[in-house]
């Protein structure tokens, strides 16, 4: 043993040194700050060996290296400029040493190799990749860019088109994807990765490779006349910048990188790619984006920590209700290797739902994410029934009927008869109180609450509703068949449109208002989409329904009527009364007609108009800032409130409840981020500035004495 670090040991077999990356008190490989110092350690040890003829770097994790570690990264983004620019220059000499060392290096890639875990491959001569294996480049997704010279080396390896794709869609590369662009020079059955790592370093020794040039390639200028770089470049910007947007601004400035230093030998490169990486860590995006991050992680803990000994397996599910719902449903459960039975009382509600579930599989399909051979065994996965006698045996069931209290609490004692006495039993409703539901059961132990966001196939959230009688069994169950479903769960307690749904209404409450006070539907529909928000207030509700926003609206008024009842008709009775019930029927606030490829397309209705202008007094327009802060101060409060009534548990669960439930704009971290960006003090001024339109608008009292202390829902070194 020539080394034995905390994350890095080095062995010698004759003269092949074996480079072993493995900590001990981790579960995945990072960089974090003793394995970075450690690795500089063992630079040393390498470079002190002779009569080496390669080197061959390996993991001891199912993940080779996961990257940086991002929560060590947090404190250099909030450190002075000249600190973070420090900590790459040190990071990118060590590999460049590794780059430089006087033999072949060559990385066997078992797993996983993210960010900085691949920049280190890139720094090898070559890169041999199992076929499970993945690489990428994600930290567009942080609202960052490579910094480690990834931006440096990769677009001289595949090229500009490929890098500037790898780098701003931040997505994970399959090994037969590195391979085709040029990113790997094998794929492997991983047993083999060893021996295929001393093949190509016997085949360099006998002269067959020719490393310095390799080496020449990944270090120099990119290989390209002026013309083609700039046509590269352009090309990649229309690209990047029609997808990315105008609120992120990493995807375009890798791409600004890349031209900047693409004439650059390695080293005048890397200072280019560092300066660019300082400034969009200090950015709010950054902040925001890695915010998210770490709400996710802690997402992720908490769902562990409620499954850990609790949950029981879901082998067999089944769906009461079939139609676009409940066809998400089962081909969200069967797609991830759970078998379901599709309930419903109608066959032509069942064949609906089929076809849902068909047309889902046959997206995949097209995009190259499934193969064709894949698709009858999901689909058989699927068994339609229009009984209960296929209930016997499953686990766990989501109910998904038609959204009535009475209906819902027939079909679920029906269930429970047709159920063995430990199967879970959970209803997918967005406002009907779950302790209600409940009362309706033999078993209210094994019964929650199961809200998934529609489209199911797309929305990452699901909400687990806790009934007063819950289990922690039927919770644990329920969550843990959520993640099988590779969707975000997460916990909350029962009241009126629990988590997301009381925290929307909110707004629209605060919508409805402003169109009282004469708001114009186009113009704040643009306020809120400039603000992030994928649409605004009125195509959302278009989106949604009108019959569905009436009567969630009624819900919301019952249950918080200080605040969310309306003395006067909105434009919500408008529209419903109207039978403008959105895209659903073709005409809402909006007409929607459909184009060649049947994709509906949103159109001014002078119809619709006249509606809004019915619930109206008088025309009056707002400034942007004042029509955002009119929707979006009631959110805040309301996600603030559902924090201090234990709706949920952290203001980081209300934050990602908004994200990923409702799309609330990533780059602003969610609802009390974005408070606490402005800072509280600040908030509640605005919000008293508008105090004569009631309830809605006043904060409470532990955010006024939160801005008085200078207090944050986040801690400050997390934002």
């Amino acid at each position: 043993m020539l080394h034995h670090g905390p994350a890095f040991s080095l062995t010698r077999d004759a003269d092949i040194l074996r480079l072993h990356f493995d900590t001990a008190d981790n579960k995945v490989n990072v960089f974090d700050k003793r394995a970075l110092e450690d690795f500089g350690a063992v630079l040393d040890v390498i470079d002190a060996q002779g009569g080496v003829d390669g080197l061959i770097m390996t993991s001891g994790k199912s993940v080779f290296i996961a990257g940086a570690d991002i929560t060590e990264f947090l404190d250099y983004f909030i450190a002075p400029d000249a600190e973070l620019a420090g900590m790459l220059d040190r990071v990118n000499a060590q590999f460049n040493r590794f780059e430089d060392l006087p033999f072949p290096t060559v990385v066997a890639i078992n797993g996983e190799a993210q960010g900085g875990g691949f920049e280190i491959c890139l720094a090898a001569d070559f890169r041999i990749m199992a076929e499970g294996a993945r690489v990428g480049l994600p930290e567009v997704k942080l609202g960052i860019m490579p910094g480690w010279g990834g931006s440096v080396r990769l677009p001289r390896l595949i090229g500009i088109d490929n890098a500037v794709e790898w780098m701003c869609s931040g997505s994970a590369k399959k090994a037969a994807v590195a391979l085709a662009d040029g990113a790997a020079d094998a794929v492997v059955a991983p047993e083999l990765l060893e021996q295929s790592a001393l093949d190509i370093i016997e085949q360099v020794r006998l002269g067959r490779i020719d490393v310095a040039a390799r080496r020449r390639l990944k270090t120099g200028p990119v290989l390209l006349s002026d013309m083609e770089r700039t046509m590269a470049i352009m090309s990649a910007k229309g690209v990047v910048g029609a997808k990315a947007g105008p609120h992120y601004p990493s995807p375009l400035t890798i791409i600004d990188v890349v031209a900047s230093h693409a004439t650059r030998e390695r080293n005048e490169a890397l200072p280019i790619e560092s300066a660019a990486f300082v400034k969009l860590a200090k950015t709010d995006v950054a902040a925001s984006l890695v915010g998210i991050f770490l709400n996710d992680q802690q997402l992720k803990r908490i769902a562990r920590g409620v499954t850990k000994g609790h949950a029981a397996p879901v082998k067999r599910a089944a769906v009461l209700g079939a139609g676009i719902m409940g066809g998400g449903v089962a081909y969200q459960s069967a797609s991830n290797g759970v078998p379901i039975v599709m309930k419903d009382i109608r066959q032509e509600a069942i064949q609906t739902g089929l076809d849902e579930a068909g047309a889902l599989l046959g997206k995949q399909v097209a995009r190259g994410a499934l193969k064709p051979a894949g698709v009858p065994a999901i689909l058989n996965a699927i068994v339609p029934a229009l009984s209960y006698g296929e209930f016997g045996d499953v686990d766990l069931v989501v109910e998904a009927v038609v959204e009535n209290a009475k209906v819902k609490a027939s079909v679920l004692a029906e269930v429970e008869a047709a159920v063995s006495d430990d199967t879970v039993i959970t209803t997918n409703t967005s406002t009907i109180s779950v302790n209600l539901l409940a009362k309706s059961l033999q078993r209210p132990e094994n019964f929650c609450g199961m809200h998934f966001f529609n489209p199911v196939h797309r929305m990452p959230l699901v909400e687990v509703i806790r009934a007063e009688g819950s289990s922690e069994r039927a919770i644990a169950t329920t969550v843990a068949y959520a993640q099988a479903m590779k969707k975000t769960p997460i916990v909350v307690n029962d009241c009126p449109g629990f988590l997301v749904n009381r925290i929307l209404f909110a707004y629209f409450a605060g919508y409805t208002r402003l169109i009282a006070d004469g708001g114009d539907v186009v113009a704040i529909d643009k306020a809120l989409e400039r603000f992030g928000w994928p649409m605004g207030p009125a195509y959302l509700l278009d989106v949604v329904g009108l019959d569905t926003g009436k009567h969630a609206a009624a819900v919301m008024a019952e249950g918080f009527p200080d605040r969310m009842a309306s003395e006067r008709r909105t434009v919500i009775d408008a529209m419903y009364e109207a039978e403008r019930f959105g895209q659903k029927n073709g005409k809402g606030f909006y007409r929607y007609e459909a184009d060649k490829r049947g994709k509906l397309q949103k159109l001014p209705d002078p119809d619709g108009d006249a509606v809004v202008k019915s619930v109206q007094s008088a025309s009056q327009a707002f400034e942007p800032d004042t029509i955002v802060d009119r929707l979006m101060i009631p959110m805040c409060i309301e996600a603030a409130r559902c924090v201090e009534d234990d709706i949920v548990g952290t203001p980081a669960e209300a934050d990602m409840g908004l994200v990923y439930g409702l799309g609330f704009p990533p780059f602003r971290g969610g609802a009390l981020r974005w408070v606490d960006k402005a800072g509280l003090a600040d908030f509640c001024a605005r919000a008293d500035s508008m105090s004569d339109l009631g309830p809605l608008y006043r904060p409470t009292a532990r955010m006024r004495a939160m801005a008085d202390s200078g207090d944050t829902f986040y801690q400050r070194s997390a934002t």
